[in-house]
């Protein structure tokens, strides 16, 4: 077989495909190890930072499994960050090495710190061009080359270093600490449970595992780490497109995928006769979480794909904390599921004190067997987010009589109108099954009268003629006169991360530029 960029691949074992270009996994493991034998040349070791600068390619997984061979934390960087951004990063991190896709280095203003080694690659579909002379490494595949596969034994991985995107201040990375023996294999049982891997690995079939989005985000990183780590063949998208995810969960027999709830969105949007079009019975497990995802979008999709959709809530602070397959959620929709056996959650008002079932509070949880972490250089911020040995990552729900828990938004999305608090989340999805609504976001704008008014932007389909006026009329017969939005913003996009999450952050500035205060 001739993968699209002219190079053999092995008919047998597992595989791993990006974009359209699919290479053996042991060849992808050997560039690894050459990769750690090189980086061990420039005395980087266990603990140390190595970042990345790249879009979805084979040498982001070739460094990354080079830093877990070592002990090394990979810390992924969006590529769409500022050139300030990106230096706090690499200073903050003490980043020792940087891999970078050399167009992602012409940022205007970006100055790389003096002790770094740099190694580039050219991004797909651009031509090489000189590399850049700082630290003195050049290409990537070429300096690897030299070195023979590292034969160490490997330590236990210590996982990725990824920094938030940094729209309400600075960007904030979590560092683990290295997980001992116990937790090393608790994480494992715990992954291959949540991910749907270990009916597969009980039974020794072949798994197929995809994931859309971008390597620099929690999920999509940890996804496809952990399935190479089974031996699974693995998709990795260049980009998300709603057609093409189901061409190619077609053509490669995609057993496993991770998805965030916009993209249930824009898969719904095909038309009919497109989404016939596609074989999706090869789909086992097919995972979902970041955000609130509307339960009438994950209704439409249980009966479009079948049960197979499962869903869990937890955090890169925390993992995994709830789970909930299909039935469970037709049972009870809107959940993100019930706490996991190796897990604790409590729901908790501003006093500290447990909710009631119904009542709306802050979310903490916390794995057992699970390494402890920090927020690099804010130890302040990390006391912050404890509570009773139990850590929030900032979401506010509730819980009901049956132990299902439920999201109704983040503390930072919250809407204080003449002192009630408002969560957008419940809107958004009264909003999204309005017929016409392609996706919506609810944000607080300033009031002079009541601090904050509920406006909410939309994009709508572009057949659609949406009425504030009706929208208004639909939505008080669904949700308290209070939480219908005064205003209504419509506009052909959002601005989005390549995961597809809305950026809110970027819809509230404009309203709060020169607001006399801020949220």
């Amino acid at each position: 077989m001739i993968t699209a960029g002219g190079e053999p691949t092995s008919s047998s074992g597992p595989w791993l495909r990006i974009g359209t270009e699919r290479r053996p996994v042991d060849r992808i493991r050997e560039q690894g190890l050459r990769g750690a034998a090189a980086l061990r040349s420039l005395g980087v070791s266990s603990g140390d930072a190595v970042a990345t600068l790249l879009k979805n390619d084979f040498p982001f997984i070739e460094l990354s499994l080079a830093a877990q061979h070592i002990g090394a934390y990979l810390t992924p960087i969006n590529w769409h960050n500022s050139a300030p951004e990106l230096e706090y990063i690499l200073v903050n991190s003490q980043a020792r090495f940087l891999l970078a896709h050399m167009d992602l280095l012409d940022a205007p203003g970006l100055s790389l710190p003096p002790n770094l080694h740099l190694a580039t690659c050219a991004s797909a579909g651009t031509e090489p061009g000189p590399h850049p002379v700082h630290g003195g490494v050049g290409d990537w595949s070429e300096w690897i080359a030299r070195f023979a596969p590292d034969q160490s034994p490997p330590v236990p991985p210590v996982g990725s270093m990824i920094y938030t995107s940094g729209t309400t201040g600075r960007p904030k990375a979590v560092r683990r600490a290295p997980p001992t023996p116990e937790e090393a294999r608790a994480n494992f049982a715990h992954y291959a449970h949540v991910y749907g891997a270990r009916p597969f690995l009980d039974r020794g079939e072949a798994m197929v595992a995809m994931a859309p989005g971008p390597l620099y985000h929690a999920a999509p990183n940890a996804w496809s780490n952990f399935f190479l780590r089974c031996d699974a063949s693995v998709v990795i998208e260049t980009k998300f497109d709603a057609e093409r995810l189901l061409a190619t969960i077609e053509a490669e027999r995609v057993t496993h995928l991770l998805v965030v709830p916009t993209m249930f969105a824009l898969l719904l949007q095909l038309p009919e006769e497109v989404r016939k079009r596609y074989d999706m019975s090869s789909l086992r497990f097919v995972m979902h979480g970041a955000a609130p995802c509307a339960p009438h979008l994950k209704k439409a999709m249980i009966d479009w794909w079948g049960p197979v959709i499962f869903e869990h809530y937890g955090g890169t602070e925390t993992g995994a904390l709830t789970f909930c397959g299909s039935e469970e959620w037709l049972s009870h929709p809107g959940t993100v599921g019930r706490v996991l056996d190796d897990a604790r959650v409590a729901v908790l008002d501003a006093a500290g004190q447990q909710c009631p079932a119904g009542s709306t509070g802050q979310i903490y949880g916390r794995r057992m067997l699970f390494p402890d972490f920090t927020y690099v250089g804010d130890d302040e911020k990390r006391r912050g987010s404890e509570r009773g040995g139990l850590i929030t990552l900032g979401d506010v729900g509730h819980m009901d009589e049956d132990g299902y828990l439920y999201l109704t938004g983040r503390n930072s999305d919250v809407i204080i109108s003449g002192g009630v608090n408002i969560y957008p989340a419940e809107i958004e999805a009264a909003i999204m099954a309005i017929p016409g609504v392609v996706d919506c976001a609810v944000i607080g704008i300033p009031d002079d009268a009541f601090g904050e008014s509920v406006a909410a932007i939309i994009q709508p389909d572009a057949s659609a003629r949406l009425d504030p006026d009706e929208l208004k009329r639909i939505l008080r017969t669904k949700i308290a006169g209070y939480k219908v939005p005064k205003s209504f913003v419509f506009q052909p996009d959002m601005p989005r991360e390549d995961s597809g999450k809305v950026f809110k952050g970027k819809l509230r500035e404009p309203y709060w530029r020169n607001a006399a205060r801020q949220i």
